[in-house]
C-alpha cells in the first residue's frame, strides 16, 4: 500500500493528538513512580488538609518533611529508619514553622549518601486523639541523590519528551498511511539516542555514580526500558530502509505502541539503592549501590 501526502488539516490534527498524548505522558510520569511525593488528605477538628510527603531528596542537605499545621494544640513526631534494615525507628519532634505564608509542622531527615533510602511515618497528636500519616499506614520511602547539573537535566528531559512527541506523530502517520512517517521515525530515533543513550547516562552518573545500570550490568528498570524503546525505533528505521511501505508501517506502529507501553511503566522503578548492610561492613558508599530492587 503506497503512502499518501499529508494535507494541512491532517497534519495539524495529527500534531495536536501527538501533543495531547505527550502531555498525558508528562502528567502520568509526574504522578507515578517511587520518587514523586506521596499525596493525600487528613482531617483534624473538622478541617480537611492536604499533605505532600517527599520521596526524593538531595544527598548534600537534610530533607525537610512538613505537613500543614492544624492548630488546636496539635503536636507531632517524625519516625524514620534506614530502608531495609532492622534499625529501630528514630523519633524527631515536628516543630511549627512558617513557609511561604503557610503554617506547617516540620522536621528534617538526615541526608544520606547517593541512592540511600529512609522510610518514615508521621504521628500527629491532638485534642481528638492520634493520627498517623500517610493515612494508609504504609511508610514513605525517600531516596537521596547527588546533584545533577540543571542544564544537563533539562536537556535530557526535553529531548526525551520531544522524542515522545515526534514518536507519537510517527506512529499516527503510520496508522494513517502518511508519507512523512519516515522523517518522523528518524527524528524520533535521533532524540532518543541523544536524550536517552547519551545524556541519560550522564544524568545517572551525576545522581548515583554509574553511567549505566541496566542490561547487561544491572536491573535498573529505567535504563532497560530506555534501551528497549530505543531498540524498537532502531528496528523500525532499519525496516524503513527496505522501502516496503506495508512492512515499514507495521514496524513504526509497533515502535510507537512500545513507546506508549514504556511510558506506562513508572519512572525510576527498580533503580539504584544503597545496601546499608555493606555500608555497615565498611564498604564505601559508592561501591555499596545495587540496582533492580
Amino acid at each position: 500500500m503506497a503512502l499518501r501526502p499529508v494535507s494541512r488539516l491532517t497534519n495539524v490534527l495529527l500534531w495536536a493528538l501527538a501533543a495531547l498524548v505527550m502531555l498525558s505522558a508528562i502528567v502520568y510520569q509526574r504522578r507515578t513512580g517511587p520518587t514523586h511525593p506521596k499525596r493525600g488528605t487528613f482531617t483534624v477538628g473538622g478541617a480537611t488538609l492536604p499533605y505532600r510527603l517527599l520521596r526524593s531528596g538531595d544527598s548534600f542537605q537534610d530533607a525537610r518533611i512538613a505537613v500543614p499545621d492544624p492548630g488546636g494544640r496539635t503536636a507531632g513526631t517524625l519516625l524514620y529508619r534506614r530502608f531495609k534494615t532492622a534499625d529501630p525507628f528514630t523519633t524527631l519532634p515536628l516543630r511549627a514553622e512558617t513557609r511561604d505564608g503557610r503554617r506547617e509542622l516540620a522536621a528534617y531527615l538526615p541526608a544520606q549518601p547517593a541512592a540511600g533510602k529512609l522510610e518514615y511515618l508521621i504521628r500527629l497528636e491532638g485534642p481528638t486523639g492520634t493520627l498517623g500519616l500517610p493515612t494508609d499506614g504504609e511508610a514513605v520511602v525517600i531516596r537521596f541523590k547527588d546533584r545533577v547539573p540543571t542544564p544537563l537535566l533539562i536537556a535530557h528531559v526535553a529531548l526525551m519528551f520531544v522524542g515522545v512527541l515526534i514518536g507519537v506523530r510517527a506512529g499516527l502517520a503510520a496508522l494513517h498511511g502518511c508519507a512523512d512517517m519516515a522523517a518522523h521515525a528518524w527524528a524520533t530515533l535521533l532524540c532518543l539516542t541523544a536524550g536517552g543513550l547519551v545524556l541519560g547516562p550522564f544524568v545517572q552518573k551525576y545522581a548515583f555514580g554509574a553511567f549505566w545500570t541496566g542490561f547487561p550490568f544491572g536491573g535498573d528498570l529505567t535504563d532497560n526500558k530506555t534501551l528497549l524503546m530505543w531498540g524498537a525505533w532502531v528496528l523500525a528505521c532499519a525496516v524503513l530502509r527496505l522501502g516496503r511501505a506495508g512492512l515499514a508501517r507495521m514496524a513504526v506502529t509497533l515502535a510507537f505502541l512500545g513507546m506508549l507501553v514504556v511510558y506506562v511503566i513508572p519512572h525510576s522503578a527498580r533503580g539504584s539503592e544503597l545496601d546499608y548492610a555493606k555500608l555497615d561492613q565498611g564498604v564505601a558508599a559508592a561501591e555499596a549501590i545495587r540496582t533492580g530492587r
